[in-house]
């Protein structure tokens, strides 16, 4: 090319005639049909950098989701038990996380508007002491996982004893079931043992009406009856202070109560008192709540949740009539006052044990 440049130029200043040879035009016809010197260019833009990054996130996702899907494919065809408890753990982990979420942005609205526990609506209230729990119970799970190699260990102990170490996000549908009766025979079997220590102190209640119509409520208890709402209102001074006041329960009280609570019984007595008031005060808040909000707008799983924690067994019971043992429980409660939350404490029992429609 430079050769036929020169032989150009010269012919142009000297007016020569003179012909570039053979070798000469052989290289210009290559150079001009582009054959020496490679393809012509493309005329396409290239993408932004953004857009050549988004289409490559595109392509993982897709390709991460294809393989996903053949995983799971081939799990279900040849390991069928083990995809059940894969499908379960890995749904749980991501409702966990979508729990976690959730009472982080909470945390960040009372935080930044300056709001109390008690001044949340009730469905954040319920949010956030569900998720405490939980987060409780996954601790130990947390600290023997610490040591290396533990986490093998940690996945034994998971599927031999899913109802002591996993939340309810890991259960099956009858894991779920099966549990919830398992505990809430744990703490029915306290209730003999709470209604016998109460009529031990009706001797040293002063007031002779009020020994009566005690007396008489754990008699009815006792014999099959369930209670009246006004029999059990009645005796609301009995309750606020000596003997069944909240600081003046017996140790032996206070921890068969811890377990009509699911609430463990292994601590020194000030601390299993401290605990239930707190327990009792939670759930007096939820209940001012709850009935601001109305059990109308609850749906049909919040109201068995709601029903469970305050001590009915509500897997057995159909909607209505836990919706109507729930009305008769918020009914009490709003009535009470904070000295008189011991009375709400034994509703556990007193409302519960011989509810209509409660399994045996």
């Amino acid at each position: 090319m430079a050769l036929s440049r020169v032989c150009w130029a010269r012919s142009a200043v000297w007016g020569s005639a003179v012909t570039p040879g053979h070798f000469v035009t052989r290289r210009l016809q290559l150079g001009r049909s582009g054959l020496a010197w490679g393809a012509p260019r493309s005329s396409k833009l290239h993408l932004s950098p953004k857009a050549d990054v988004k289409n490559l996130m595109s392509y993982v996702v897709t390709k991460t989701k294809a393989i996903n899907g053949k995983y799971h494919r081939f799990l279900g065809r040849h390991f069928p038990r083990f995809y059940v408890l894969y499908t379960i753990f890995m749904k749980g982990l991501q409702m966990l996380w979508a729990d976690a979420k959730k009472a982080r942005r909470i945390k960040t609205n009372m935080w930044k508007h300056n709001i109390k526990f008690h001044q949340l609506p009730y469905r954040e209230m319920e949010h956030l002491r569900q998720f405490r729990q939980d987060v409780t119970k996954c601790l130990f799970l947390g600290i023997i996982s610490i040591p290396p190699f533990a986490n093998y260990l940690v996945f034994l102990l998971m599927y031999l004893f899913p109802r002591q170490l996993l939340i309810r996000h890991f259960w099956t549908p009858k894991q779920q079931t099966d549990f919830l009766d398992i505990y809430h025979a744990f703490r029915k079997q306290s209730h003999p043992e709470i209604i016998s220590y109460l009529e031990k102190v009706i001797p040293f209640i002063s007031d002779a009406g009020l020994r009566w119509r005690l007396t008489d409520l754990c008699t009815k208890i006792q014999r099959g009856t369930h209670p009246a709402i006004h029999d059990i209102l009645a005796l609301r001074e009995c309750f606020s202070n000596h003997p069944l006041g909240m600081n003046q329960l017996q140790a032996l009280h206070v921890k068969a109560l811890s377990r009509a609570m699911l609430l463990t019984s292994y601590l020194p007595p000030p601390l299993l008192r401290h605990r239930l008031k707190t327990h009792t005060t939670v759930i007096h808040q939820l209940d001012k709540a709850l009935a601001k909000l109305g059990i109308g707008q609850l749906t049909a799983q919040e109201v068995k949740s709601a029903c469970y924690l305050r001590g009915l067994n509500s897997t057995h019971i159909g909607e209505d009539r836990c919706r109507t043992w729930l009305g008769e429980w918020l009914q009490i409660s709003c009535s009470l006052k904070e000295a008189e939350l011991s009375l709400l404490l034994h509703n556990v029992v007193l409302l519960s044990t011989n509810y209509l429609g409660t399994r045996r």
